[in-house]
Parts: C-alpha cells; sequence; structure tokens
C-alpha cells in the first residue's frame, strides 16, 4: 500500500485549538483510498517545523505529501496553489519572528504545489463541500512548511505530489476562543480531508 503524509500543526496565535490537530491525529494510521496515513503534527515554529517535516518526508519516505492548516475566517476548504521564497508576520510559538526573510537562500521565487488542485476542488464541491482554489498560502508558517517540503522535492529530484490544503475553523475553536468568524464541524473538516486523500488515489 502507498503512503502518504498527512501534517497539521498545533494551536498558534490566538487560536486555543487547532482543528488540524485533530485531524492528522485521527487520521494516522488510517487507510483511505490506496493510501496508508501517517500523520505527523508540526510545532508552530519557523526553525523547528522545517526540519520536523523534512525529517519525515525522510523517515516515512511517503508517495504523497499532504499538509494542512487553519485559515481561520475562510469559508471553504482551499488548496493552495503557490508557496513563495518568504518568512513574515506574527512572532511564532517560540516568539520567533521575520521581515522579509528568505526560507532557501538559494531557492526558488515560488514553488507550485504538485497536488491536483483543481480536480480536489471539483471534487469536493461534488460532495457538497465548498472548495476553492487559493493563490496565497500567506508568509506565515503554512507557507514556510510548503516551499519546504517542494523545494527539497525538487533538489532532490523526488517525484511525488505534495502540497499544502487550508481549512476553515471548527465550531470548537469559534466557542472556545470567543470568536466571530465563518466555523465548519469537525466531521465535515475530518471529512473533507478523507475525499482530498482518496481524490489523489485516482
Amino acid at each position: 500500500m502507498k503512503k502518504l503524509l498527512l501534517t497539521g500543526f498545533e494551536p498558534f496565535l490566538n487560536h486555543p485549538i487547532n482543528p488540524t490537530e485533530e485531524i492528522v491525529l485521527r487520521l494516522d494510521g488510517a487507510q483511505i483510498g490506496e493510501y496508508e496515513v501517517k500523520g505527523v503534527l508540526l510545532p508552530v515554529d519557523f526553525e523547528k517545523a522545517p526540519l520536523a517535516i523534512l525529517d519525515a518526508v525522510r523517515e516515512v519516505a511517503p508517495d504523497a505529501v499532504l499538509s494542512l492548516g487553519l485559515a481561520a475566517g475562510r469559508t471553504e476548504i482551499t488548496p493552495e496553489r503557490i508557496a513563495i521564497n518568504c518568512r513574515d508576520g506574527e512572532a511564532d510559538n517560540s516568539g520567533r519572528a521575520f521581515v522579509d526573510s528568505k526560507i532557501a537562500e538559494e531557492g526558488a521565487d515560488g514553488y507550485f504545489s504538485t497536488l491536483p488542485i483543481r480536480m480536489l476542488v471539483d471534487t469536493l464541491q461534488e460532495k457538497g463541500y465548498p472548495a476553492r482554489v487559493s493563490n496565497s498560502a500567506g508568509t506565515y508558517l503554512c507557507n514556510n512548511v510548503m516551499y519546504t517540503v517542494l523545494h527539497e522535492l525538487k533538489e532532490k529530484q523526488w517525484d511525488i505530489p505534495a502540497g499544502f490544503v487550508h481549512v476553515p475553523a471548527s465550531h470548537e475553536l469559534v466557542i472556545d476562543g470567543k470568536k466571530e468568524m465563518p466555523s465548519w464541524s469537525s466531521r465535515d473538516l475530518l471529512e473533507a480531508v478523507k475525499i482530498v486523500i482518496k481524490a489523489l488515489s485516482v
């Protein structure tokens, strides 16, 4: 059976919950489509997160890499089109912040996702889940992780599908964090990610 590396993040900034954490923990070891899922939770740390995901790629030797992140405020599941060679924004969970900093000094300005993002969006919509392609993964940890993986695969000439998908907030995050933002049920978020993984088997 093929192996899929699935990553998510711990809570960050002022969010007491990160729904991608629950998704990764629940799907670790699951068999979905032609994939056995290996779930890895990443720290929200500009230095540690890239090292952790690269260690996981080397250890698991996956046939596909799917990274998840929270995009609080979005209403849809959004596969990201591109990662850019830039670190910027709020401080991470270790208090480290960057301004206009490159992820890889000699790396490309950007890398396009090698996931079939349009097909994933179409499949989710056909199943009744709101989805669209996103053209910006930002400059925070989500973009950092996406760029790091695609850069590594390019350098190693490892031809496997890899990319990043943002998910909306969960109802629990909105309630526990006393926030006003769109949210999905944890069940729907989990099912949507399962649909994405199964679609990658086609």
